[in-house]
Parts: C-alpha cells; sequence; structure tokens
C-alpha cells in the first residue's frame, strides 16, 4: 500500500512540474511549425505558392501566410489549422481541390520516366521504358508531372465524376 500511495504522489508531482515548465517555458516555435506542418497533407505540390509544406508551415507560423492556401487540404486541413491557430490569419474560405486530374496520353508515352518522381504524391505509375499512367483517385492535380515530360503527353484535365 505504501508503494502504490508513493507512486501516485510521484505522479501527481510531476504532473505539477510539467504544467510549471509549461508555462514558464512555452512551447518553442519549431514546435509550433512541426505541429503545422503535421496538419498539412504532405504532398509537397506548391500550389500554395511555396515550395512545399514545410515551407507553408513556416510562414504560418511566422504569420505571413493565411490557413486557406491548401488545395489538396480543403476545408479538412484549414478546419485544423484554425483550431491549432484560432487567432491567425484565416484567409477566405478555403482553397479546394482542384477539379483536374494529369492524364497521360499513353499513345505518346516513351517511358521516359521523368514525371514519376516530380509527382509528389505517387500518383504516376509505369518502368523505365514502359508506358505510364496516372491514379486519378490518388492525383492532386497540381501539374507537377507535366513540365519534365519531353514530349508533352501529359495534360490536366477536368475531373469527370460519375
Amino acid at each position: 500500500m505504501t508503494a502504490v500511495m508513493v507512486g501516485l504522489a510521484v505522479a501527481g508531482l510531476t504532473g505539477v512540474l510539467l504544467a510549471f515548465a509549461n508555462w514558464r517555458w512555452p512551447a518553442s516555435e519549431s514546435d509550433l511549425i512541426n505541429g503545422i506542418n503535421a496538419l498539412l497533407p504532405q504532398t509537397q505540390c506548391a500550389q500554395c505558392g511555396f515550395p512545399g509544406c514545410l515551407p507553408y508551415a513556416r510562414a504560418i507560423a511566422a504569420g505571413e501566410a493565411p490557413l486557406n492556401l491548401c488545395p489538396p487540404g480543403g476545408k479538412t486541413t484549414h478546419e485544423a489549422l484554425i483550431r491549432l491557430l484560432p487567432d491567425h490569419d484565416r484567409g477566405n474560405p478555403p482553397v479546394e481541390p482542384s477539379p483536374v486530374t494529369a492524364f497521360i496520353d499513353e499513345s505518346r508515352c516513351i517511358g521516359c520516366y521523368l514525371c514519376i518522381p516530380a509527382c509528389p504524391v505517387d500518383a504516376i505509375v509505369g518502368a523505365k521504358g514502359f508506358m505510364h499512367t496516372v491514379l486519378t483517385k490518388e492525383c492532386t492535380g497540381c501539374g507537377l508531372c507535366v513540365a519534365p515530360c519531353p514530349v508533352d503527353c501529359i495534360t490536366l484535365e477536368d475531373v469527370v465524376i460519375r
């Protein structure tokens, strides 16, 4: 019984000390950036105007960017960021995902493989020297795969919802 009481006392004292430490030494800016970055979808698509999710998280933490710039994250990410940062610039309603997807004209694809590493969400499948295709349900429509294609066989097309 004494051991249980000592254990409870130590646990209670630890809790009080942790609460005091959190009050006295609040979380660092890097903790805030990591928290924001954890809420972003990690597509690294640059649709927000930043070269990836971490730079966007840094801009949000510094107060240099609104919370509504992530199309792949859409409303869900916007709302999560508002919960984390209620006093931050929310911007306008969130930017919703673009209603486009990449499409590869398979008759023109030479299998060069340049589009595959360019895709931040691994939505393009294929092997070097063979035709590639896009997994439309995974594609965010960022368009990062278009520029590297040497034969211009990749286009962004409207998503057809059935």
